[in-house]
C-alpha cells in the first residue's frame, strides 16, 4: 500500500492530478469558514460552542454541508441542491419522452440535460436559502413570543438588505462548488462532486471527536463499543456496495476471417444495491417534509395536536410505539424507493432486445420476453435483500444513539450520524470509486496497484 502511494508521487501527471485535487478540496473547506456578507462572525463563533444549537434536523443537515450551515457560510448549502435537481432530473426524463431522446443524442444531449439540472439547481438554491434566512433571522431577533437565542447574529447596518444579500451569497456559494466539482472531475483525479460532498462529510469527524472527548459523561466502554460498532458497519457497507449478482450471457458463433469462433462467455453483473443511497434520500425527505410544515403550522395555531403529530414523527420520542410507527414508515419508504428507481435505472425489455439483437442469450432461457422476465424476476430477487439491508444501515445510528444513550446533539451522537445510513454509504462509496480511478492510472502506467491480488469494483 505505501508503495503504491508512493509512485503516484513518481507519475508527474497523476501528481499533478492529486494536487490539484486536494487543492480544490482545501479551497472548499476554506469557504466553509467565510459566512454571508452581514453575519458576525464573533456570534457564530458562539453558536459553535453551543451544543444545542445542533440539536436536530439543523445539525444533520450542517454535517452533510461540512459544517457550513452554522457557520452561515456561504457554502450553507453545500451541492446538496446540485444533487436534488439531479434527482429531480432523473425521474422527470422517465416522464418525458423528448428528455429520452436528448439524453441519447450523444455528448451534445447530455450538456443540454446538464444545463437544465443547474438551472434547477438555481432555482432550489432560491428555495432552500429561504430556509437559513428565516434560521439567521430567528436567532438574531427571535420569533413570535420566543427569544432571540444568537442577538446580534445579522448586524444591525444590514438588516434592511440582509435578505436579498444572504439570497444571492449563498446561491452563488452553490454555483461555485458546482464549479469547482467540475474542475476536479476534468483537471483532477475525477468525481469531483462526489469528493466535495465526501469532503463535507470527513470534514465534521475531527469537530465530533473533539467535542466527544470534551463531553463529560463520556464512557470509556461506550468509546469501544462505538468503535467496534463503526468498523462492523463499514464492513457491511463495503459488502453491500460491492455485492453483485451476476447473470450468465452467451453469444453465437461469429465469423472472424474464414473461421468460425465462439464468442467467449461474460455476465451481467446486477447490483445488490443498484438504487445506492437514493432509496434514503428519497424515505427522508418524505418524512422531513410534513415534519417542517408540522413545525411551521404549530407556531400559529395552538393546538396539542400538533405536538403529537411531531412525536410520531420523532425517532427518538420517549413512547415506543410512536418511534415504532416512525421506523415502520422509513422502513417501508426505503424499501419501495429501492424498487422504484431500480425500476427507473433498468429496462428488463430494451435490455433483452438488445442481447436478441447481438445474437446474444441467458444459457437456458429464451430470447425475447422470456430472457425480459427472468432478468425482472432476478432484479426483484436481489432488490428486496438490498433494501432492507440498506433499511437495517439507515436505522443503524438511531438505534445505536437509542442503545448507547447519546444525545443526539452530542459528539457520539454526531459521530453516529457520519457512521450510518447515507453518509456511510457515501464515504464508502467514494473512497473505493477514487481507488479505482488511482488503480487504474498506475496499471497503465506498469506500476503495482493497491490491491495486487484483487480488483477494485467500481459502481457502475
Amino acid at each position: 500500500m505505501l508503495t503504491s502511494i508512493a509512485n503516484i508521487f513518481k507519475i508527474p501527471e497523476l501528481r499533478n492530478k492529486v494536487f490539484f485535487t486536494l487543492g480544490m478540496l482545501l479551497l472548499f473547506r476554506l469557504g466553509t469558514h467565510i459566512t454571508i456578507p452581514g453575519i458576525d462572525p464573533k456570534v457564530v463563533s458562539a453558536i459553535a460552542l453551543d451544543a444545542n444549537a445542533a440539536e436536530g434536523l439543523v445539525g444533520m443537515f450542517d454535517m452533510f454541508a461540512g459544517g457550513a450551515l452554522l457557520n452561515f457560510s456561504i457554502f450553507a448549502l453545500g451541492i446538496m441542491p446540485y444533487i436534488s435537481s439531479s434527482i429531480i432530473m432523473q425521474l422527470v426524463m422517465v416522464l418525458v419522452p423528448s428528455l429520452q431522446k436528448l439524453q441519447k443524442e450523444g455528448d451534445e444531449g447530455r450538456k443540454k440535460i446538464s444545463q437544465y439540472t443547474k438551472y434547477g439547481t438555481i432555482l432550489l438554491c432560491g428555495v432552500q436559502s429561504l430556509a437559513v434566512i428565516r434560521l439567521a433571522q430567528r436567532w438574531s431577533y427571535g420569533a413570535d413570543n420566543a427569544p432571540a437565542l444568537h442577538p446580534g447574529l445579522i448586524h444591525s447596518s444590514v438588516e434592511s438588505w440582509f435578505f436579498f444579500i444572504a439570497l444571492l451569497s449563498i446561491t452563488t456559494g452553490t454555483v461555485l462548488l458546482i464549479w469547482l466539482g467540475e474542475q476536479i472531475t476534468e483537471r483532477g483525479i475525477g468525481n469531483g462532486i462526489s469528493l466535495l460532498i465526501f469532503a463535507g462529510i470527513v470534514g465534521r469527524l475531527p469537530v465530533s471527536v473533539a467535542q466527544l472527548f470534551r463531553e463529560n459523561f463520556v464512557d470509556g466502554l461506550n468509546i469501544i463499543i462505538l468503535l467496534l460498532l463503526f468498523i462492523l458497519l463499514i464492513a457491511l457497507t463495503v459488502l453491500l456496495t460491492q455485492g453483485v449478482r451476476k447473470v450468465p450471457l452467451q453469444y453465437g458463433k461469429q465469423m472472424v476471417g474464414r473461421k468460425m469462433v465462439q464468442a467467449k462467455s461474460q455476465s451481467i453483473p446486477f447490483k445488490v444495491n443498484g438504487a445506492s443511497v437514493m432509496p434514503i434520500i428519497f424515505a427522508s425527505s418524505l418524512l422531513l417534509f410534513p415534519q417542517t410544515i408540522i413545525q411551521q403550522i404549530s407556531e400559529l395555531p395552538n393546538w396539542a395536536g400538533w405536538v403529537l403529530l411531531l412525536d410520531y414523527l420523532n425517532p427518538f420520542s420517549q413512547t415506543w410505539y410512536h418511534a415504532a410507527f416512525y421506523f415502520f414508515v422509513y422502513i417501508a419508504l426505503i424499501v419501495f424507493f429501492a424498487y422504484f428507481y431500480t425500476a427507473i435505472q433498468f429496462n428488463p425489455g430494451e435490455l433483452a432486445e438488445n442481447l436478441r439483437k447481438y445474437n446474444g442469450f441467458i444459457p437456458g432461457i429464451r430470447p425475447g420476453s422470456h430472457t425480459k422476465e427472468y432478468i425482472e424476476k432476478v432484479l426483484n430477487r436481489i432488490t428486496l435483500p438490498g433494501a432492507v439491508f440498506l433499511a437495517g444501515l439507515a436505522l443503524a445510528p438511531y438505534i445505536i444513539i437509542r442503545f448507547l444513550n447519546l444525545g443526539t446533539n452530542s459528539g457520539g451522537g454526531s459521530l453516529v450520524y457520519t457512521f450510518g445510513g447515507t453518509s456511510l454509504l457515501i464515504m464508502v462509496g467514494v473512497a473505493l470509486e477514487t481507488l479505482k480511478q488511482l488503480e487504474s492510472q498506475l496499471l497503465m502506467r506498469n506500476y503495482d496497484g493497491f490491491l495486487k491480488k484483487t480488483k477494485i469494483k467500481g459502481r457502475s
